[in-house]
């Protein structure tokens, strides 16, 4: 059977959670189809000991602060699911858990979203897949000759799973640095940081708070046709948060240049030198999770789907939400999502 509604949002996370937000303050009918089985989008997924960056009050969605973490400044992945938990149950929001979305497609004056346990055609559809289920992994030369345990970032969990092992971490951005830091800080592995360029740690004083404003102003800046200065990347790449300082500091967070290929049992380096390893944690990112859109024929050479602010420039009827700064400033953060979820709900209430 084929149900009816205004708008159907792809996703249950955050950015999701956010959107249905304001699509409740405007009124239209809805409803959020999320994959997972649970509230929480990926925030169950992250290691143990990851922290936000910035404390509750600077980490929340609209029309609801996070509250404060008992003992901690900067809550931990687990009190932000209980969050995203009782955000969704306070605004009655329709998400409809363990529902896997497979395509969008237009079907004349609307849009019809395919998924494993129905259909629905909607005047507008939000996707807010975010990058969490499409984990990254570069064409290292000898990637598939290595014999030992590989992982990306969406794998590990805690040192105590490595323990006495020879552990290398590869990437420079914050997952590869928290990543690293937790296990060097352990003392119980022997971990090996490496890095395609030379880490650069943004300033000790800089939080998540910082970032949403710096990004906030580019974004401003860019609007106004006023020269790019290059936001947060002109800043750093790693927040300094204070395991990574502690590691820093610690000279347990040595970065070394780029191996030239693996090896069974462990990789060689353009000196021509060798080192063993047990296991690689592949901390290089993510890309969009954007499939479910592929039957609409938008991404570009790049396999990013061209926006208007939030809005597909080949499908107006279609908004991304929350991957990242093309998709509005900040907005794969929990404080920054607010801002373009609002501005994409508008824009479609004046086509419903």
């Amino acid at each position: 059977m084929t149900q009816r509604t205004d708008v159907v949002v792809v996703g249950g996370g955050q950015a999701g959670l956010a959107a249905g937000y304001h699509l409740r303050r405007q009124g239209l009918d809805f409803v959020i189809l999320d994959a997972g089985t649970a509230p929480g989008g990926s925030w169950q997924h992250m290691w143990d000991s990851l922290r936000l960056f910035s404390p509750a009050e600077h980490s929340s969605l609209p029309g609801r602060l996070m509250p404060a973490q008992a003992g901690k400044t900067c809550p931990d992945a687990g009190h932000v699911v209980d969050y995203l938990a009782d955000y969704e149950k306070r605004y009655g929001l329709p998400v409809r858990h363990g529902t896997r979305v497979d395509a969008v497609r237009r079907a004349g004056d609307r849009l019809l979203v395919e998924a494993d346990t129905g259909r629905w055609r909607a005047r507008a559809v939000i996707s807010a897949t975010g990058t969490w289920s499409r984990p990254f992994l570069p064409a290292v030369p000898g990637r598939n000759v290595f014999t030992r345990r590989q992982l990306h970032t969406v794998d590990y969990r805690s040192p105590a799973d490595l323990a006495g092992q020879r552990v290398l971490v590869v990437g420079g951005g914050n997952s590869g640095a928290q990543v690293a830091a937790d296990l060097a800080l352990d003392g119980r592995v022997q971990v090996t940081w490496v890095t395609r360029r030379p880490p650069r740690f943004l300033p000790d004083d800089i939080d998540g708070r910082a970032l949403f404003d710096v990004a906030t102003a580019r974004r401003r800046a860019l609007d106004a046709g006023r020269t790019d200065a290059g936001g947060v990347a002109s800043l750093g790449d790693i927040v300094a948060v204070p395991p990574v300082r502690a590691a820093r500091d610690a000279r347990l967070l040595k970065a070394e240049p780029m191996f030239t290929r693996l090896t069974a049992d462990g990789v060689r380096w353009a000196d021509g030198s060798r080192t063993g390893a047990d296991a690689i944690i592949w901390c290089t990112g993510f890309r969009p999770a954007l499939a479910h859109l592929a039957p609409l024929g938008l991404r570009d050479p790049r396999g990013r789907i061209p926006t208007d602010g939030t809005r597909a420039s080949g499908e107006p009827r279609l908004h991304l939400l929350g991957y990242g700064d093309w998709t509005g400033p900040a907005s794969a953060t929990l404080i920054g999502v607010g801002r373009p979820a609002r501005d994409a709900v508008r824009a479609i209430a004046s086509l419903c």
